[in-house]
């Protein structure tokens, strides 16, 4: 039997936020999927401390399950309020994750949220976790991937304006997308012969062209060609119709088109417990459903059912990814 114990970096995200009320709360209370795992956090030991004091929890100190590998910020923080001047210091969390986990130190990564307006306005081009994480891992093709309320849903398109969406719908994006999506269901989730389920991008999937053509000229050719590949794909599907119990029952994971089409109805089954997965990295990598939420920071008010949900997901994956190997 393995004695290997997952080690899963814990990146505190924006220090304004939550993250790191969401740290101090996981600290004193480590989710119970995560016994048998050591939880590394990676943050600033004052800054946690001025919030656990805040939150009335004990301050985190190194133990049998909990470490904190101190980053010192540049600048102080107050609970709410974002500072240009500790935006690289975020940055630098996801760094020192990924480069643990290169070096074998890390076997997940597990980030709490980042504001992605301030470090745009430090001057730092930043679309978002997803795509700073596929940069950094020379340039993966990264899939999204929420799953939670006995959902999984993947997205074509992430973090993109809706005029933007149909022009980055090409073949060649929605082969690589539903290869790693059948990749990863196997390798992370045990399936054998995932059942995906394709959403169209138009109402009513196109009605047969009457409502655009996205799904006669690029993604039914796409579902045919994985088809082709031995995938169990099916679709287009109308996306007000797919995601209603009985459908559902049909699949392991829908792909949705865009953003808001795919995950209204996974939050609204799962808010505050779902997870976000990032497919398609040569690493692990879990997070939050949800924001810095900077009016509740050091309120006491904020929910840590999400990072401790991310968590538990990041252990059991990465036990099932240690097993294989």
């Amino acid at each position: 039997m393995s004695t290997h114990r997952p080690r899963l970096a814990l990146t505190c995200g924006e220090p304004a936020g939550i993250g790191p009320d969401l740290a101090v709360m996981l600290a004193a209370n480590p989710p119970q999927a995560c016994i048998d795992c050591d939880i590394i956090c990676l943050g600033d030991r004052s800054l946690l401390a001025a919030r656990a004091n805040a939150l009335g929890l004990p301050a985190p100190h190194d133990g049998p399950r909990f470490t904190l590998e101190h980053l010192p910020l540049p600048a102080p923080v107050i609970a709410g309020k974002l500072d240009v001047r500790n935006a690289r210091w975020v940055l630098d969390l996801i760094d020192r994750a990924i480069n643990g986990c290169r070096e074998g130190r890390f076997d997940a990564i597990v980030t709490a949220p980042v504001q992605k307006s301030i470090i745009n306005d430090a001057g730092i081009a930043f679309t978002g976790h997803t795509e700073y994480l596929a940069q950094r891992c020379g340039n993966a093709h990264p899939v999204m991937l929420l799953t939670g309320g006995g959902l999984r849903v993947a997205l074509a398109t992430t973090h993109l304006p809706l005029a933007e969406v149909s022009p980055h719908l090409t073949s060649a994006l929605l082969d690589q997308t539903l290869a790693i999506l059948h990749h990863d269901l196997q390798t992370h989730w045990g399936f054998a012969q995932p059942r995906i389920g394709v959403c169209g991008l138009n109402p009513h999937a196109g009605e047969g062209g009457h409502l655009g053509r996205e799904e006669i000229d690029v993604i039914a050719p796409a579902i045919a060609r994985a088809q082709q590949a031995g995938m169990r794909v099916s679709g287009p599907w109308p996306a007000d119709t797919i995601f209603t119990p009985r459908q559902l029952e049909n699949f392991d994971a829908v792909l949705a088109m865009f953003h808001d089409q795919g995950l209204p109805t996974l939050k609204y089954a799962a808010f505050g417990q779902a997870v976000n997965v990032t497919l398609g990295l040569p690493l692990l990598r879990t997070s939050v459903d949800h924001g810095t939420a900077l009016d509740l920071a050091g309120t006491g008010r904020a929910d840590a059912g999400s990072l401790a949900a991310a968590l538990s997901l990041a252990a059991e994956l990465a036990a099932r990814r240690h097993h294989r190997a």
